[in-house]
C-alpha cells in the first residue's frame, strides 16, 4: 500500500480496490463481495441501498452534466442489483461564485431524469466552500430500492455457471470520449455523444420477463475489462471475450488508436454487462433490442471453467491474450 493517494486510486481498478479493501472494508467490518449496492434486510423487507460521488470535469458535456450523471448512476447501481429503486438523496458543495444559472440547469436535469426513472429525490444537503477550496461543484448521492428476495442473488452472481453468456447493451466508451472532448474542446468530425441513461425501466423488463438473469453490473469507472475481473475472482470461474462481439462506435474507436486508448477500459454511464443462461440469452437480446438503450445489445462472451480466474480475449488478428484489470488511470474525474 502506497504512502499517499494518487489519482490512479480513483481509476476503478487495482489501486481502487486496494484502497477499498486495505482503508475502508477492513475498518468498517464490510465482507465480500463488495458489490454496487449493499443489500439489507430489515423485518420483512430486503432493500439495496448505494451511495456515490460526482467529480466530473467539466461539469457539462455532450448528452448531459454532473446533474443527470448522478442521478443516472444512483438509479443504475440499485438496478442491476436487481432493485426497484425508489428514493434519492443528493448533498452539493458549491464552491463560492459557481453561477446560479448553472446550478439551476443541473438540479433542473436531475429533477427531469429522477422523473423518467420514477424516483423521488427526497432529501440532500448544500454546503458552500471558499473559492478555491472546491473545482466548482461536487454532488454525492445516495439512493434506496426495493428487493426481491428472489434477485438477491445477481449482484453477487452465486447462480453463475459455465457456458452461460455475457451480453452487452451497447457500444463502450462513449461517456469517457465525450467527457474528454469537452474538457479539451476537441471537435469530431462525428459528434461523440455520452451514453448517460437511467437503464431502470431497461432492467425491470428484463427481470419481469426472464427466469435465468445470473448478474448485472453497469460498466463506470474501469470500463469492461475491470467489471469482468472482479466477476471471475467473484465466482471463482473464467471469463472468455470475443474482441470482434464487442460493439464500438467508429469515431470513439478511431480516438482510441489515435491516442493509444484501450475501450475495454473507458467509463461509460449507460451500459450494463448482463450474464444470462443460455436458454435466455435470445429472449434478452429480443428486449434489450426493442428499446433504444439496447438496440445495439451483442453477446461479447462465456463463462468457462478456469481455477486462474482469468479473462481471455479472442482478438481480432486471431490471437489470445489475458485481459487484466485497470492498473493506472486513462482518464480521471470522467464521473
Amino acid at each position: 500500500m502506497k504512502d499517499f493517494v494518487s489519482l490512479n486510486h480513483g481509476s476503478g481498478g487495482k489501486l481502487t480496490h486496494e484502497l477499498i479493501e486495505k482503508v475502508f472494508a477492513k475498518r468498517f467490518g464490510m465482507t465480500e463481495p463488495l458489490t454496487d449496492s449493499a443489500i439489507l434486510e430489515e423485518s420483512a423487507f430486503t432493500f439495496a441501498f448505494t451511495t456515490d460521488s460526482y467529480v466530473v470535469d467539466p461539469l457539462f458535456f455532450p448528452g448531459g452534466n454532473i446533474g443527470k450523471l448522478a442521478v443516472c448512476g444512483t438509479v443504475n447501481d440499485l438496478a442491476v442489483s436487481g432493485a426497484d429503486p425508489k428514493y434519492l438523496a443528493a448533498s452539493f458543495i458549491i464552491e463560492e461564485g459557481f453561477p446560479i444559472n448553472d446550478l439551476n440547469i443541473i438540479v433542473e436535469s436531475m429533477a427531469e431524469e429522477a422523473g423518467k426513472a420514477g424516483v423521488k429525490i427526497v432529501t440532500g444537503d448544500t454546503k458552500v466552500v471558499e473559492k478555491g477550496k472546491c473545482d466548482k461543484l461536487f454532488i454525492t448521492t445516495s439512493g434506496i430500492g426495493i428487493l426481491n428476495p428472489d434477485m438477491k442473488h445477481i449482484s453477487t452472481g452465486k447462480q453463475i455457471k459455465p457456458g452461460d453468456k455475457l451480453i452487452i447493451n451497447g457500444p463502450l466508451g462513449n461517456h469517457a470520449i465525450a467527457v474528454l472532448g469537452a474538457r479539451n474542446n476537441l471537435n469530431f468530425s462525428t459528434p461523440v455523444i455520452s451514453d448517460c441513461a437511467s437503464l431502470h425501466h431497461l432492467i425491470k423488463s428484463i427481470l419481469q420477463n426472464c427466469k435465468e438473469i445470473r448478474f448485472m453490473r453497469d460498466l463506470t469507472r474501469g470500463g469492461l475489462a475491470t467489471v469482468l475481473n472482479e466477476l471471475a475472482a467473484m465466482i471463482g470461474l473464467g471469463i472468455i471475450i470475443d474482441e470482434d462481439s464487442v460493439p464500438l462506435d467508429d469515431p470513439v474507436k478511431g480516438l482510441c488508436e489515435v491516442l493509444g486508448f484501450d475501450p475495454f477500459y473507458l467509463a461509460n454511464e449507460g451500459k450494463i454487462l448482463i450474464v444470462v443462461g443460455t436458454c435466455e440469452e435470445t429472449r434478452v437480446l429480443d428486449i434489450l433490442r426493442s428499446d433504444p438503450l439496447g438496440k445495439n445489445s451483442k453477446i461479447i462472451g462465456e463463462i468457462i471453467p478456469d481455477k486462474r480466474n482469468l479473462v481471455i480475449l479472442n482478438t481480432s488478428i486471431g490471437g489470445k491474450r489475458t485481459l487484466d484489470m485497470l492498473t493506472g488511470q486513462q482518464l480521471p474525474r470522467i464521473c
